[in-house]
């Protein structure tokens, strides 16, 4: 039997997710980074990271910005020419496409975020979808959340140490880049995802 991903959660398509942002207030304020990490499932039924996506993003018009919130993730400027960023509505639609085409390739319903405390990560990614008149190809309210899962699995919830517990190499000097975070976030999911196997014989399926 061949497996796929749609299989594996009921037409989901779970995708990773990061933000970087300049505060904790997804109506007010700026959204400076977005990673995506796309995943997969081998002809077994394991599930592996895909691709990796990521977008810079220049501060919306009035957007605030909290000078604590950069200093935590390393961020001098965000509007300094060297970050390459985009506007936040091109950004978006940029890679919005990317998942409605995995979406469509896959043939399942809708993604799903995936994150380590992803309605964090959720509440940013909508609130600037409806901020930019764009359709979000997530849920709006479901996530697969690494810390619960984590937690359950390795009784850790903090990112760092359930890595550890996963034997998945962490460098905390990379941490709080968007990219490092999707990357190991994916990992970390799809390890805790693999342990319990698609029950092929399962009425649910």
């Amino acid at each position: 039997m061949t497996f796929q991903i749609k299989d594996r959660f009921r037409g989901f398509l779970p995708i990773v997710v990061d933000v970087e942002t300049a505060g904790f207030n997804a109506q007010t304020d700026a959204l400076l980074e977005v990673a995506v990490v796309t995943l997969e499932m081998d002809s077994t039924g394991r599930l592996k990271p895909k691709q990796t996506y990521d977008r810079n993003i220049l501060p919306f018009e009035g957007a605030n910005i909290e000078q604590s919130a950069l200093k935590f993730i390393g961020m001098e400027n965000p509007y300094h020419p060297f970050r390459n960023a985009m506007p936040e509505k091109q950004a978006l639609k940029e890679l919005f496409e990317v998942i409605n085409k995995e979406i469509k390739a896959t043939g399942c319903t809708r993604a799903i975020l995936v994150g380590h405390n992803a309605f964090f990560d959720l509440n940013f990614v909508l609130a600037a979808a409806e901020r930019n008149n764009l359709k979000s190809p997530f849920h709006q309210f479901s996530t697969f959340d690494t810390v619960s899962l984590s937690g359950l699995a390795y009784g850790q919830t903090v990112l760092a140490k359930a890595m550890e517990k996963a034997n998945i190499e962490w460098d905390n000097s990379l941490a709080h880049s968007a990219v490092y975070d999707t990357e190991k976030t994916a990992d970390l999911f799809c390890k805790i995802v693999n342990q319990w196997p698609l029950e092929t014989d399962s009425e649910d399926y």
